[in-house]
């Protein structure tokens, strides 16, 4: 198996699959704490990321974490004024992040639209391309830290963080994170981590829920491509994860992909 081969575990349904995968989030952090001193994570937004975010705060497990000792990053972002409730990280906040002891320094969000690089999206982009390469170390790879585990919600299009299908941030190969424009689900303007940014984590879960993502989930896993579909070109170093409901998982062929262990 190399890391780029998925890894599947099926819940029952998308609540068990929340609390699994807070509990299994939980433990990555803490191991790699163990390991090496810190832990860095990359969050995702949507339904099934903000339901692992709450499942963590209902956990009485949350403790183990040195929350001081995290760094919290970001896939992508709606490009909106910092306060905006649609923004990823204000929902994030609302879930979990201001319930627990976190160092702020150590809390990235991504730019906001009403913040020092106004509507240039690109230069915000550029930014947050920064801060990743600031807090990079002389091994790691592309200018990003070494990411523990790192997040992705997989969209009805197969899209992942904010990279759609045959969009042109998807075909980035250069630049760490991207300014998006004309995205297909409002908001049109966001910020992105690019695949080649998302393939440097140690390791990469895809989340997803639901029937209306069955077909995304059956078509990313028989390898079309990642311009095609987006979420079958984000894996991590040592392990890729997908964490599906059943419904989710219905329409993948069972000979294709032997589920791991729940």
């Amino acid at each position: 198996m190399t890391n780029a081969t998925p890894q599947l575990v099926v819940h029952r349904d998308k609540e068990l699959m929340a609390q699994a995968a807070a509990a299994r989030l939980i433990t990555r952090i803490v191991d790699a704490q163990a390991a090496r001193g810190s832990a860095s994570v990359v969050l995702t937004g949507g339904r099934n990321g903000n339901a692992l975010l709450a499942a963590i705060a209902a956990s009485p497990a949350r403790d183990a974490v040195d929350w001081g000792r995290l760094d919290l990053w970001w896939g992508d972002e709606r490009f909106l004024p910092a306060a905006d409730p649609e923004r990823n990280a204000v929902q994030a906040r609302a879930e979990l992040l201001d319930a627990v002891p976190l160092d702020p320094a150590r809390v990235h969000e991504m730019p906001a639209s009403d913040g020092v690089d106004g509507s240039d999206v690109e230069a915000a982009a550029a930014r947050y391309a920064e801060e990743l390469a600031k807090a990079a170390g002389p091994g790691d790879r592309l200018g990003v830290p070494a990411f523990d585990v790192l997040l992705l919600g997989v969209g009805p299009d197969t899209h992942v963080a904010s990279l759609f299908p045959e969009h042109p941030g998807v075909r980035e190969t250069e630049l760490t994170v991207v300014g998006v424009r004309g995205a297909p689900k409002p908001p049109p303007t966001r910020v992105s981590l690019t695949l080649p940014a998302i393939r440097t984590a140690r390791e990469v879960w895809l989340l997803a829920a639901g029937e209306d993502k069955a077909g995304a989930v059956a078509l990313a896993l028989s390898g079309p491509g990642e311009l095609q579909a987006p979420a079958s070109g984000a894996y991590g170093r040592s392990r890729t994860l997908w964490l599906l409901d059943r419904a989710a998982a219905e329409r993948i062929p069972p000979q294709l992909y032997p589920p791991a262990s729940a």
